[in-house]
C-alpha cells in the first residue's frame, strides 16, 4: 500500500513538470509570434505628421537692451525742526501729498513772539533816543561853528549820535532774528513730493539740529529717475544714441509685462564699475498717474534704434540643439533641419541673423516626433488643412457626435 502511494505521489510530479514545460514552449512561441507581428506594426506605422508652418518674414524691430533699474526720486528731503519747542501741531496725514511752500508742523511759538516783542520794544527806545542824539547835534553844530562852545562839546554830541545809530542798528538785528527764529515755529514743505511716515506726534518736544530721526521725509514722484545698471559693452552704443537724441526708456514692473511708463535718458556715470562690468544711467520719467514709486524694482528696456527689415520667427519654431539653433524645414513634403544664429529676442519674436531667408516655410509648433526627413503634411494651425487633414479619425469623431445628437433628440424629457 505503501509502495502504491509513492507511485502515484511521483506520477503527479511527473505530470505536472511536463505540463509546465509544455506551457513555457507554447508562451514563447507566442511571445516570439506577437513580436514579430509588432515589430511589422511599428514599420507600418511610422505614417505623415500633420504640422503648422509660420513663413519667415522681414518687419521693423527695435535693437534693444534689457535690464533691470531701481526707482528713485529725483528730489528728497528729511525734514527737521530747526529751533527746540513742543510739536503743537501736524497739518497734514501720512502718505498726504504736499505741494512746497505748504505748512506742515507748528511748534509752541509763545516765548518766540515774546523775544520778538521784547527786540521791538527795545528798538522802539533806542530809536527816540536816537533822533534825541541827532538833535542836540543839530543844535550844538552852529554854537561850535562860532566858538560859542568847546570842539570837545560838540564831539562828544557827535560821538554819542553816532554810537545810538549803531545802537537801533543792532536792534533792529536782534529783531530781525526773533522774526526768523519765530517763522522757525511754522515749518513748511521746500519741494512738492509726497510724505511718509511721521517718526514724531503732536505734543512730543523736538530739538533743532542735524542728527537725529527727522520729522518726516518728503519724495519727489512727478517726475521720478529710474536708476540702471547696463553691461559695459554697450557703452558706445548707448552713448551714440543718447548723443542723436534717438534713446528712449520704456518701463514695465516686470518682464514681459506690459509697458507702464516711458522716459528718456539723462544720466550716464563717469566711471564703470570694475567689479560688475556694469555703468549706471539714469532714466526720467514723467510719472504722473505715479505708476512707479521710489525703492521700487523694475524691468526697463533701453530702445536704441529700430532696424527696419529684421528677419524674424516666432520663438515657438526654434529649438535648442548641440550644435546651436536650429528650425525644420518644411520642403517637398519632408522635414528639413537648417542650423541659425539667432541675434536677439524682442518678446515672443526671435531676430534671426543667419540661416534663413524671408518666405522660407519653418515648422511652427514642434510634434515630438518629428525627426530630420519625416513625412508631413501642412495643416491644423495655419487653415490650409482642408480635405487633408480630415483623417479617419476626424470622421470617426463625426459619427460618434451625430449618434450623441441624435441620442440626446430620442430621449424624452423629464
Amino acid at each position: 500500500m505503501k509502495r502504491l502511494t509513492m507511485l502515484l505521489v511521483f506520477g503527479a510530479i511527473t505530470a505536472f513538470a511536463l505540463g509546465g514545460y509544455w506551457y513555457w514552449q507554447s508562451a514563447g512561441a507566442s511571445a516570439e509570434k506577437s513580436g514579430k507581428a509588432g515589430k511589422g506594426a511599428g514599420k507600418r506605422g511610422g505614417g505623415v505628421i500633420t504640422v503648422s508652418v509660420v513663413e519667415v518674414k522681414r518687419q521693423p524691430v527695435p535693437v534693444v537692451i534689457d535690464t533691470v533699474g531701481t526707482v528713485e526720486s529725483e528730489h528728497s528731503v528729511a525734514i527737521r525742526p530747526q529751533i527746540n519747542g513742543v510739536l503743537e501741531t501736524v497739518l497734514f496725514k501720512e502718505g498726504d501729498p504736499v505741494k512746497q511752500g505748504q505748512v506742515l508742523f507748528r511748534i509752541d511759538s509763545r516765548s518766540m513772539v515774546a523775544s520778538l516783542e521784547q527786540a521791538r520794544a527795545a528798538l522802539a527806545r533806542d530809536q527816540a533816543q536816537l533822533q534825541q542824539a541827532q538833535a542836540q547835534e543839530e543844535r550844538l553844530k552852529p554854537l561850535a561853528e562860532k566858538d560859542y562852545i568847546t570842539k570837545n562839546e560838540y564831539d562828544v554830541a557827535i560821538t554819542q549820535s553816532k554810537a545810538l545809530q549803531a545802537t537801533v542798528e543792532a536792534n533792529r538785528a536782534a529783531m530781525e532774528q526773533a522774526k526768523l527764529q519765530l517763522s522757525y515755529a511754522y515749518i513748511t514743505s521746500p519741494i512738492s513730493g509726497r510724505t511718509g511716515s511721521l517718526s514724531v506726534r503732536s505734543g512730543n518736544l523736538v530739538s533743532a539740529g542735524t542728527g537725529g530721526t527727522p520729522l518726516v521725509v518728503i519724495n519727489s514722484t512727478r517726475p521720478i529717475l529710474v536708476s540702471l545698471r547696463v553691461p559695459q559693452r554697450y557703452l558706445d552704443a548707448v552713448r551714440e544714441a543718447w548723443g542723436k537724441g534717438l534713446l528712449k526708456v520704456t518701463i514695465s514692473p516686470s518682464p514681459g509685462a506690459p509697458t507702464v511708463a516711458e522716459g528718456s535718458l539723462v544720466f550716464i556715470d563717469n566711471a564703470v564699475n570694475q567689479q560688475s562690468g556694469t555703468i549706471i544711467v539714469k532714466a526720467r520719467v514723467k510719472n504722473e498717474k505715479e505708476e512707479l514709486w521710489p525703492g521700487q524694482f523694475v524691468a526697463a528696456r533701453i530702445v536704441l534704434r529700430v532696424e527696419e527689415n529684421a528677419l524674424v520667427l516666432p520663438e515657438s519654431a526654434v529649438q535648442p540643439g548641440q550644435d546651436g539653433a536650429f528650425v525644420f524645414l518644411a520642403k517637398d513634403g519632408k522635414a528639413q533641419a537648417r542650423n541659425i544664429q539667432v541675434d536677439r529676442q524682442i518678446n515672443d519674436l526671435l531676430v534671426i541673423s543667419k540661416g534663413l531667408s524671408e518666405g522660407q516655410q519653418v515648422i511652427r509648433d514642434v510634434p515630438p516626433t518629428l525627426a530630420p526627413g519625416s513625412a508631413i503634411i501642412v495643416g491644423g494651425g495655419n487653415g490650409k488643412s482642408g480635405k487633408d487633414g480630415e483623417g479617419k479619425g476626424s470622421k470617426k469623431k463625426k459619427a460618434e457626435d451625430k449618434s450623441q445628437q441624435d441620442e440626446s433628440v430620442k430621449e424624452p424629457r423629464s
